[in-house]
């Protein structure tokens, strides 16, 4: 594949704001909502209730554990007064703007349900580390969904506007596995997906806050462009501490003391995180769609795994699934997930 011509297309496509997806029409009027009125509240939760899959997700967030629910939540009422308006209404955005790209026909190396995953697991994660944050730095709640579920919009727009440059770019992730995603795409693209992430929001008016974190969250000078957003810098540690879950990014890396104390969290509460956020992951996979596990491949193999809920056989490709479906049985895919993660970190 003419990387020349790969990147020469996709900044065409990108310089054509209609060849951009449109915010579904149901975020549209979510965002447009004033909630400064019983009428705007009343709205928001009709909108809701109206669209199921929405509902569905809405209120399962509401029942994670990492929640502190000590009861079933079953309304978007009882939602509504968990979450609150602001925050139900920022999440609500962000799962209507993601569930609408998902529904885009997965490639051979990439199915946007995996990264639906990703994000979601990601904005879990970061709303746990928030929480420890003192009050006075700690970002507005109501973003801190939005940031983590939209953190990785521009690997969806990619696979939108190019589905053969986003399969691509993912064969050469899997096929590169201890070089940096920024190098990869740029090698290939000549940009990143947090360029074109942020073209997209920018273009949607969502806020700079928001924008920032699309694009940055991989900034290799990370410390200097979070100093004045920290939701950067929590969306930088969350994807180190759930490393390569459901897409592979290349986070597997530890996070350092200055990156904590960076949010004024100490080491002993950095511990606890860490530890809570693989059983959010496991909360994740517990949703009916779990993604699948992402297996990188050496150099000299020529044919490119697909990715597949069992452990992944090291021999040729000839012994590798040619059409595997989804696991019915997300903890087996967890326990693999975790098993490679551990081992990957063993010093």
């Amino acid at each position: 594949m003419n990387k020349k011509f790969i990147g020469d297309k996709l900044r065409a496509s990108l310089s054509n704001l209609n060849s951009l997806p449109a915010m579904p029409a149901i975020a549209q009027k979510l965002l447009a909502l004033p909630l400064n009125t019983e009428e705007g509240e009343a709205q928001l939760l009709k909108l809701i209730e109206q669209d199921l899959q929405l509902f569905a997700r809405i209120i399962g967030l509401a029942n994670a554990s990492s929640m502190g629910v000590g009861r079933k939540v079953t309304g978007i009422q009882d939602a509504a007064q968990l979450l609150g308006m602001k925050r139900m209404k920022s999440v609500a955005i962000g799962i209507a703007t993601m569930s609408q790209m998902v529904n885009n026909p997965a490639g051979k190396h990439f199915d946007p349900h995996d990264l639906w995953t990703h994000c979601m697991s990601i904005a879990l994660v970061m709303n746990t580390i928030a929480q420890v944050m003192p009050r006075q730095i700690r970002p507005d709640d109501n973003q801190i969904f939005l940031a983590g579920l939209l953190h990785d919009i521009g690997l969806m727009a990619l696979h939108y506007l190019d589905p053969d440059t986003s399969d691509e770019l993912h064969r050469q992730l899997r096929l590169q596995p201890k070089t940096s995603i920024t190098q990869i795409e740029l090698d290939l693209l000549g940009m990143t997906h947090g360029d074109i992430g942020a073209l997209l929001v920018k273009q949607w008016h969502l806020p700079e806050e928001i924008i920032e974190v699309v694009k940055l969250h991989h900034a290799l000078d990370i410390a200097s462009v979070s100093r004045n957003n920290p939701l950067i810098r929590i969306a930088n540690i969350a994807e180190k501490l759930v490393p390569d879950f459901g897409i592979a990014e290349h986070t597997i890396e530890p996070v350092e003391d200055g990156e904590w104390a960076e949010l004024c969290i100490d080491r002993y509460r950095a511990v606890e995180i860490s530890e809570l956020a693989n059983e959010l992951a496991i909360q994740i996979v517990q949703l009916p769609e779990a993604p699948r596990f992402v297996e990188p491949v050496s150099q000299d193999q020529q044919a490119v795994t697909t990715v597949s809920t069992a452990p992944v056989a090291t021999g040729s490709s000839a012994n590798m699934p040619s059409d595997p479906v989804r696991s019915p049985f997300p903890f087996k895919w967890l326990f693999e997930w975790l098993r490679r993660l551990f081992s990957r970190r063993s010093p």
